[in-house]
C-alpha cells in the first residue's frame, strides 16, 4: 500500500523531492534493476497527463528523487492536482511507493 504524502509546488521555480522507498522490514529498498514513472494530472480520472516528472534512482539507498523545471512548473495552472510514484522491479513488479495531492502555488515574478 502506498504512502499518502501531499506536495507543495511553487509554480515557476526548479522542485524536487526524494523518497525514501523500503522494503518489507523497514530498511531501504536495494533498487538494482528498477525503474520508477511519476506524474501528475488533474484527478485521478484525467486522461491527459498535467506532468510527468523526471526520476533518478539512487540505487543502493532505496531513494527516488521526482524533479520538475521551472519551465514545466510554470506550464501548470496553479491549483490542486494529484500525484503518484511508481517503481518496476527488474522482473516487471510494479508497486506504487506514494501518492496524494501535488498543490502548485502561484509566483509572482516572472
Amino acid at each position: 500500500m502506498a504512502i499518502i504524502a501531499n506536495i507543495f509546488i511553487d509554480q515557476g521555480t526548479d522542485f524536487s523531492i526524494t523518497v525514501d522507498v523500503t522494503d518489507t522490514s523497514g530498511g531501504a529498498l536495494n533498487m538494482s534493476g528498477y525503474s520508477a514513472a511519476a506524474q501528475i494530472r488533474k484527478t485521478y480520472g484525467s486522461s491527459s497527463v498535467s506532468s510527468t516528472f523526471t526520476t533518478s534512482i539512487a540505487e543502493a539507498t532505496g531513494q527516488v528523487t521526482l524533479s520538475l523545471t521551472d519551465t514545466q512548473t510554470t506550464a501548470l495552472e496553479s491549483g490542486r492536482y494529484v500525484y503518484d510514484l511508481n517503481v518496476t522491479s527488474g522482473g516487471g513488479q510494479t508497486t506504487r511507493v506514494v501518492e496524494g495531492q501535488a498543490i502548485v502555488t502561484p509566483g509572482v515574478t516572472r
